[in-house]
């Protein structure tokens, strides 16, 4: 056991040396991301306000607010439309490049684009989180790299609890490992952090990891699904668009959503209680229409369901509330919002926060100890010769 906690040891140290970098970077840019979703929904509230009309209006229907933004934005292609169930809040029209256009509801008038300073941040903050900030081509190497240190973290997180296993468990050895002790030297005080934040982090740490790794390879990905008993799904490529001369179009050279207000009405119907429905505009004339329905506050998979409508009879071709999943896809769609804490609402992703700080101290404390190791084997190395030359020379 001795030699397997010593060869654990060097892996560990080699690959945090190795890694570090990244997984400190990876930590400190997934706290700056903890309330991203909050954050955004408040700045671009502030900036989109509507002054609610009396109590005997109503809002206009969604079709008829589609083709206001048309007219007052010609030449935007619109991917989505979010209505919200607040009687206060904006629709939110997605823009193709990932911009949007806050609308009043009761008006059709364009509010504002949001707050595109705050959207830029988050924006640019994932992109180092993602991609460590590389662009287009680029990105496809920066994701194998944050990949593969997700994967070293992984195994740190797992070595590093079984090294830090007490061999004996006594009190007072017990004590040394699970809570901070004061004034103590550089060295010994960056051991007690490594080992307290390690202890308390290690299981919320090791979801988000795990998860991150499978978020980060489809052969992970698949491997959930096999573990829960299942085929993986096949992987879908782009779409075919139909023959563009059979796509029916409105003047604007847009397709024609007639008819959306009767099945956006199906829509509400069918979840009771729902706070957000989506809807991602189809490419092509004879596609159906996808409508994501939302009764949390989007990251929770457990209150969302998807419902596909025919476009002409509205007949319901697909209704996929959560619990309707297999348990492979119900383990990865949790999974997805583990990495973020949102699956556990507010509390998971305070926790997710804290603990990705947790994260960024222990790569410090352990970058500090290898270095601290390191210089003394310099120091030992510069040393042996001077030691030799006075037994030599007495």
């Amino acid at each position: 056991m001795k030699l397997v906690r010593r060869f654990l040891f060097w892996c560990h140290l080699t690959v945090g040396v190795t890694a570090g970098v990244i997984i400190f970077t990876m930590s400190v840019t997934g706290v700056l991301l903890t309330y991203e979703k909050q954050i955004t929904a408040w700045a671009d509230l502030r900036a989109s306000r509507i002054a609610l009309p009396s109590s005997e209006t109503s809002r206009l229907p969604v079709q008829t607010l589609l083709q206001e933004v048309r007219k007052a934005r010609p030449g935007l292609t619109i991917s989505s439309i979010t209505v919200r169930a607040d009687a206060s809040e904006p629709i939110a029209f997605g823009i193709a490049g990932g911009s949007f256009l806050f609308v009043n509801p009761y008006t059709g008038a364009v509010i504002s684009e949001g707050n595109r300073n705050v959207r830029g941040f988050f924006r640019g903050v994932t992109d180092i989180h993602r991609w460590l900030g590389a662009q287009g081509d680029n990105r496809v190497t920066a994701r194998a790299i944050t990949g593969a240190c997700n994967l070293g973290f992984l195994f740190l997180v797992l070595s590093g609890f079984y090294m830090w296993w007490p061999r004996k468990w006594t009190k007072e050895q017990f004590r040394n490992v699970i809570w901070f002790k004061r004034r103590l030297p550089g060295k010994a005080r960056d051991f007690n952090w490594h080992n307290v934040i390690g202890f308390w982090s290690v299981v919320p740490l090791f979801i988000i990891v795990l998860s991150a790794v499978v978020i980060s390879y489809s052969w992970a990905s698949n491997l959930v699904y096999r573990v829960a008993g299942e085929i993986p799904p096949v992987s879908r490529g782009p779409q075919a668009l139909s023959n563009p001369i059979t796509n029916r179009r409105d003047q604007d050279g847009e397709i024609s959503l007639e008819g959306l207000d009767r099945l956006w009405g199906q829509a509400e119907q069918q979840m009771s209680g729902w706070k957000s429905i989506n809807l991602r505009l189809p490419t092509s004339a004879d596609a159906p229409l996808i409508f994501t329905i939302d009764q949390g506050s989007g990251g929770l998979p457990q209150k969302r369901a998807t419902l596909t409508l025919n476009r002409t009879t509205g007949e319901v071709i697909r209704w996929e509330p959560f619990s309707s999943y297999t348990a492979g896809r119900k383990l990865r769609t949790i999974l997805r919002f583990a990495h973020t804490g949102e699956v556990a609402g507010i509390f998971g992703q305070t926790l997710a926060g804290l603990v990705s700080v947790g994260g960024a101290v222990l790569v410090f404390t352990g970058l500090a100890l290898a270095l601290r190791r390191f210089r003394g084997w310099i120091r030992e190395i510069t040393e042996q010769p001077k030691v030799a030359e006075q037994t030599e020379n007495p």
